[in-house]
């Protein structure tokens, strides 16, 4: 469905635009325009990545475990254990000189178990489709699934230990677990809701709207990130996204968005290295610039440079690094190669 690509390709831009800001901002030690932008989008970026990620869980989580297993846990483990070994052989240096050779050693172990910079999304993918289909064969009622996963978001909003310990693991699972379930039980009404939207445009762009003033209020006032309300800004936001996306896959311009969408995986895997470079050489060459527009272009860099790079190991013996080689399943049947997507 076009416009669930569309909201991909929402959420990567976004999530690519704050990696890339809050890195120049970190260096530079000021703030430009782009850092309200980000915490426009801080409640509902997250949420709604997580959200389409189980939009189509219902078709395939009845599967026999071995086959969902390969397809849910192994498929992301490999991209995980790939780029996590990518990104410390590139930071080597860095690491070294910052923690030793024994400390950078441990960073690396550590990372399978406190997921490592920019890929905890990986990480976390195939925890939530494990828990999911295990209530599913346990016939946990999904009312139940739900409240847990409401009470584990306003446990971490509200500061409650050990739901907001600082662990990863643990943090994000009680941040983002409601939304990825959610979808998983209101896809049928998330797919009528964006129907519903292409075909009354006008009261879909007055919600948008009406939306768009209520989230930035609570933003700029600091409301947004308190217990309920971080839930339900997540929550609408989630719905706001559905929406924007629904009415975009209508018009052919927003196509480069529909791609960025139907590639956000690859995306996601390796943003960090065009982010990094061209920070490095925006803010040393180009201090004319204000941070505001060089947050802007490292985040495009982190968005086209993964997509050169996918298209450059197309069909060649890198082909790896996007796509999960046959002898990387588990399963007797092995397709040659299948899409990080």
């Amino acid at each position: 469905m076009d416009w669930v690509d569309y909201a991909k390709g929402f959420c990567i831009v976004a999530v690519v635009m704050m990696h890339s800001t809050l890195g120049v901002e970190k260096v530079a030690g000021a703030t430009g325009w782009m850092h309200h932008v980000i915490e426009f989008c801080r409640l509902f970026r997250m949420p709604d990545f997580f959200l389409i990620s189980g939009l189509f869980l219902a078709n395939v989580i009845d599967r026999d475990w071995r086959t969902y297993f390969d397809r849910k846990v192994v498929h992301f483990a490999y991209f995980y254990i790939l780029w996590v070994a990518i990104q410390f052989a590139l930071k080597k240096t860095v690491f070294v000189a910052e923690l030793g050779w024994q400390g950078t050693a441990f960073a690396y172990l550590r990372a399978f178990w406190q997921p490592f910079g920019t890929l905890w999304f990986i990480y976390m993918l195939p925890i939530f489709f494990t828990i999911a289909k295990l209530a599913r064969d346990r016939n946990v009622p999904w009312q139940v699934v739900m409240g847990f996963g409401v009470v584990l978001e306003i446990a971490h909003a509200a500061g409650i230990p050990p739901f907001s310990s600082g662990l990863v693991l643990v943090d994000e699972f009680a941040a983002r677990f409601v939304y990825f379930y959610t979808d998983y039980i209101a896809a049928a009404h998330v797919f009528r809701f964006a129907a519903w939207a292409m075909a009354n445009v006008p009261k879909a762009l007055s919600a948008l709207l009406a939306w768009g003033f209520a989230n930035g209020v609570l933003v700029a006032m600091g409301y947004a990130t308190l217990p309920v309300v971080s839930l339900a800004l997540g929550a609408t936001g989630a719905c706001a996204v559905i929406l924007f996306s629904a009415l975009l896959s209508r018009l052919s311009f927003a196509d480069v968005l529909r791609f960025a969408g139907q590639n956000s995986i690859v995306i996601y895997l390796a943003f960090f290295l065009p982010m990094g470079l061209s920070r490095a050489l925006l803010l040393k060459f180009a201090p004319f610039l204000d941070l505001g527009t060089v947050a802007l272009l490292v985040a495009l860099a982190g968005l086209i440079g993964p997509v050169i790079a996918f298209l450059a190991v197309r069909g060649t013996r890198f082909d790896f690094l996007f796509k999960r080689p046959g002898w990387a399943y588990t399963c007797r049947a092995k397709p040659a190669l299948q899409p990080a997507e």
